[in-house]
């Protein structure tokens, strides 16, 4: 169990970054706050890379993300002289959507998504368009013949990098789609993006035949507005779902962890942090969240992972 700081918590905490984590940050520290009327705090949610941004700045105490921290971030960090501690703190699986008229579409592949929604796709405004991208990478689903509405995350998302670095670049690659350093081309990029997630739900709500991406808990909070479309483990393989279970076994082929980094420095100066993330990592305080959050709680063995990296690093 992470050691808790004695006696009542006063001060402030500033958090910024995923707004896919935020809803996390937010209730535990309203669930502290609610026995330390003292304490207080900020929890932004603009995206993963600009939360990193005002983290390498030495502008906030935590960042939420729901990606690792890049190297060019972590490099960032180290010319700013900041220190941190990275912890694991829940899973999440990125939730691929419909509309809930859109009953041509149940089961999408890699391959599929690819056909859709990568770099190639760009300029293709209907379903069926994206038939021989995908038929060309071995599919053998069968697109709509409707049009195709797209509203995702956009690049400050660290839902973006995910989508990108697990579904879409991998394929770039092999279709030698890549730029001047080799690396895969993203996502198209003539689609309607958003940093706020409630306008991603909302944009696919509105078109009969839309696709789009969010966290799994935003998602969940939205069924009676939008149709989670399963995602298949292999080209033509078998539909998973994004469920509780299927994220925490990563049998659902789009699961990712979420983090919170800490300043060193900062946690060391201002007891408040301290007691934040104490407090984060107690035994029972993500569980209890993630009751009225629907994320997805990490085994036991991560869990105790993190509390154990804690105390080694807490001042």
């Amino acid at each position: 169990m992470a050691r808790r700081r004695a006696g009542p918590v006063s001060g402030s905490v500033a958090v910024s970054g995923s707004s896919t984590v935020e809803p996390i940050s937010t209730a535990v520290a309203e669930a502290l706050k609610a026995t330390n009327p003292d304490f207080n705090f900020t929890v932004e949610g603009p995206g993963t890379g600009d939360g990193f941004k005002r983290f390498c700045n030495n502008e906030v105490d935590i960042a939420d993300a729901s990606r690792a921290i890049k190297s060019s971030e972590a490099d960032a960090c180290k010319a700013a002289g900041i220190e941190y501690t990275e912890l694991k703190i829940a899973n999440d699986g990125l939730t691929i959507m419909t509309s809930t008229k859109n009953d041509a579409v149940t089961c999408l592949s890699f391959a599929d998504l690819y056909a859709l929604t990568g770099p190639e796709s760009q300029g293709l405004a209907n379903w069926s368009d994206a038939a021989t991208i995908a038929k060309a990478l071995g599919s053998n689903t069968v697109f709509p013949d409707a049009p195709l509405t797209i509203t995702g995350p956009g690049e400050e998302s660290g839902t973006f990098d995910f989508y990108n670095q697990t579904v879409i670049q991998p394929i770039s690659v092999l279709r030698k789609q890549v730029d001047s350093a080799g690396a895969g081309l993203p996502v198209r990029p003539d689609y309607t993006s958003s940093a706020n997630d409630n306008v991603i739900i909302e944009g696919i709500s509105s078109s009969d035949a839309s696709l789009g991406w969010v966290g799994f808990a935003f998602a969940q909070e939205n069924k009676d507005k939008v149709k989670e479309i399963q995602v298949a483990n292999d080209v033509n393989g078998t539909c998973v779902g994004p469920e509780a279970a299927t994220i925490t076994d990563a049998s659902y082929p789009i699961s990712r962890p979420l983090f919170i980094y800490v300043n060193k420095a900062k946690a060391a100066a201002n007891a408040a942090v301290v007691a934040y993330v104490d407090f984060y990592l107690a035994d029972g305080t993500i569980s209890s969240v993630l009751q009225k959050v629907p994320y997805v709680n990490l085994p036991n063995d991560q869990f105790k992972a993190s509390q154990t990296t804690w105390a080694a690093a807490r001042p």
